[in-house]
């Protein structure tokens, strides 16, 4: 699943499609939290901990990330990488 992020983040020219990418790695990072926690420290809880944390902080960049994305498509009506250089002037 990082790959896969890391693949559409390198790739897309989308706006979503890359915010998309970017919440497949930091699933990934979940995953790997909680199963690192499961066998390395079966008793404790601090990898569950953690991902919660990370999934909190997920939600709140997604909200302000697709807010962001909104603003661009009413200014530009388009949500390309490429045409983000129109913001300038």
């Amino acid at each position: 699943m990082l790959f896969a992020g890391i693949y559409g983040f390198v790739t897309r020219r989308n706006l979503l499609a890359i915010l998309i990418s970017v919440e497949l790695v930091l699933n990934a990072v979940d995953i790997n939290f909680a199963v690192f926690n499961r066998y390395l420290f079966p008793a404790q809880l601090e990898g569950f901990f953690f991902t919660l944390f990370v999934i909190g902080i997920s939600a709140c960049e997604a909200a302000v990330a697709i807010a962001i994305i909104i603003n661009i498509y009413r200014n530009l009506r388009n949500l390309e990488v490429t045409n983000l250089s129109q913001l300038k002037d």
